[in-house]
């Protein structure tokens, strides 16, 4: 099951453990016996957690229970609300750290460009040395 599910038997295990996958009724052997639901749940875990979803998360999709009334629509509603302001908070800080390294990037360019092989790098210096500190040196 783990192979079709493309996780490790490990994986299986401590999802099981965290309650995201019901107990597998066991053969005479021991050897636990999966639906093709359970493989489809797997794919679905590991799907959301590729998106960004916690595990906690998660089991709250997960563990709404039929029939789908009103109260659990509003329950996965929030959840998803709740997700989709997070990944907007993160889009924002990664177009913010973009800004950042084009900034970094252009102050490279522009000192490669004026002094060639005798550059100094002016990202590890504002990186390095405090604004107030490269402030004093620019007055003198």
């Amino acid at each position: 099951m783990a192979v079709r599910a493309g996780v490790s038997v490990d994986t299986i295990r401590y999802y099981e453990r965290r309650r995201l996958l019901p107990p597998a009724p066991r053969t005479a052997g021991g050897y636990r016996v999966f639906s093709p639901d359970t493989v489809a749940r797997v794919r679905f875990i590991k799907q959301a957690q590729s998106v960004g979803f916690s595990l906690k998360e998660i089991a709250a999709l997960l563990n709404v229970n039929p029939p789908n009334g009103i109260s659990e629509c509003q329950r996965m509603r929030e959840l998803l609300l709740a997700k989709l302001e997070e990944v907007e908070a993160r889009l924002s800080e990664l177009r913010q750290f973009r800004r950042t390294l084009r900034h970094y990037l252009a102050e490279c360019d522009r000192e490669l460009r004026r002094h060639g092989a005798a550059a100094e790098c002016p990202v590890v210096d504002e990186i390095a040395r405090p604004k107030r500190l490269r402030r004093e040196e620019r007055r003198r």
